[in-house]
C-alpha cells in the first residue's frame, strides 16, 4: 500500500504572506515629499501691468551641461556664490552695478533698506540635478543669512527662531524671497571649449 505524502495547504501560506506584506507596508515609512521648499507668489490679474525689473537689479546666474557657473557673465565657483549674492542684493557700498536700494517703512522694523534685487537662475538641460539643488542651496543660503543678521539685529534671535507672525512677516517684507527661474534650455553658457 502506498503511503501518503505530507502536504501544506498553499492557502495558509498566502494568507501569511499577505499580512506580513500588509504589515511591512503599514509600519515602514515612505517619505515622497522631497524637492525645494518654496512659496509661490501671488498670481496677477491678467490685465496687470509687467513689474519693471532694470537691469542692474538682475543677478544673473546660469549653469551649462558641463555644471559650470557662471556669475554676472564671468566664470565663477560655487564656493563663493552664497557671498556674491549676498553682496549684490545688500549693496553696502552702494555700487551702481548692483541692486538697488530703498528705504522703506516696514512695522517692527522701522525704516529700512529694501533691496530691488531679483536673482535670475538659468540652466541648461544637461545641467546635473545634483549641481542644479547645490546652486539653489546656495542662493537660498544667501537669502536666509541676509534674513538671520537683520533678524539678530531688529529681535536678538535667528530668523528661523522667531515666533511671532508679525516679527517673521517684518523680516520678509524687508528681505523678500526673490528668485526668478527660466525654463532650462541647450547652450546657456559658452566657456569656449568643446
Amino acid at each position: 500500500m502506498a503511503k501518503k505524502s505530507a502536504t501544506i495547504s498553499s492557502g495558509s501560506m498566502s494568507d501569511i504572506s499577505f499580512l506580513l506584506l500588509t504589515f511591512f507596508l503599514l509600519t515602514s515609512s515612505m517619505d515622497t515629499d522631497t524637492g525645494i521648499a518654496r512659496k509661490l507668489p501671488q498670481m496677477l490679474p491678467p490685465d496687470a501691468p509687467k513689474p519693471e525689473i532694470h537691469d542692474r537689479n538682475v543677478f544673473k546666474v546660469a549653469i551649462n551641461f558641463r555644471d559650470e557657473l557662471q556669475v554676472q557673465g564671468q566664470l565663477s565657483d560655487l564656493s563663493v556664490l552664497r557671498e556674491q549674492a549676498k553682496d549684490f542684493l545688500a549693496n553696502p557700498s552702494g555700487d551702481p552695478k548692483k541692486s538697488e536700494i530703498k528705504f522703506e517703512e516696514i512695522p517692527l522694523l522701522g525704516s529700512v533698506p529694501v533691496s530691488k534685487g531679483v536673482v535670475s537662475l538659468k540652466s541648461d538641460r544637461g545641467t546635473s540635478y545634483e549641481m542644479y539643488i547645490k546652486v539653489q542651496n546656495e542662493i537660498t543660503a544667501a537669502f536666509r543669512e541676509l534674513r538671520d543678521e537683520l533678524s539678530e539685529e531688529k529681535f536678538g534671535v535667528k530668523f528661523a527662531d522667531l515666533t511671532r507672525d508679525e516679527q517673521i512677516e517684518a523680516i520678509q517684507d524687508a528681505i523678500p524671497l526673490t528668485i526668478s527661474e527660466a525654463e532650462p534650455t541647450n547652450a546657456v553658457i559658452s566657456t569656449g571649449g568643446n
